[in-house]
């Protein structure tokens, strides 16, 4: 019969041997791989979307308010 402790001690190596396998690296390399693709295609992260969304709504406000302004002035003798 098998020893209790020779199987924990074999099912910790083996977590152990999972864990320093091929799977981290494997993680790493399509990480790499996936970013270098979605770099060619000029995509942008999120915080520049945000930060040039934010930029585009000032922008829009302060031409409103020109127009506005501009209006006003035509409309004037």
């Amino acid at each position: 019969m098998l020893d209790p402790k020779f199987l924990d001690e074999l099912a910790a190596r083996l977590a152990d041997l999972a864990a320093r396998g091929p799977g981290p690296e494997l993680e790493r390399n399509a990480r790499a791989l996936l970013n270098g693709f979605f770099a060619r295609l000029d995509f942008v992260s999120r915080e520049e979307f945000e930060v040039q969304r934010a930029v585009l709504a000032r922008t829009r406000a302060r031409l409103e308010a020109l127009e506005a302004r501009l209006a006003a002035l035509e409309t004037r003798p």
